[in-house]
């Protein structure tokens, strides 16, 4: 039982982290679209066209990151359910 929970942390550890990775590298991302967006657009006044560029990317950007984040938590339920279930067949087979 101890050693499935552990397999199940790892795995839920690594995925945590994979994800932040993903998080990390679309928010680098976005920093260097509106660095790009910047450079041909210049902050000129009330720029309506360049701020919805960037407020665009910034949307598509928290999408993203939200999918990916409900998948993780989705991986990470169904990975406690299956180890939950080899848990309790483990144990009554043994009983």
């Amino acid at each position: 039982m101890a050693a499935t929970q552990e397999m199940g942390s790892d795995g839920a550890t690594r995925l945590i982290d994979s994800v932040q990775d993903m998080e990390q590298s679309a928010v680098e991302a976005v920093r260097k679209f509106v660095d790009t967006v910047d450079g041909v657009f210049p902050d000129v006044g009330d720029d309506h066209a360049r701020r919805r560029v960037i407020d665009g990317a910034f949307t598509m950007v928290e999408r993203l990151i939200g999918v990916s984040n409900r998948f993780a938590q989705d991986v990470v339920r169904a990975t406690e359910r299956a180890l939950d279930q080899l848990d309790r067949d483990g144990s009554t087979t043994t009983s």
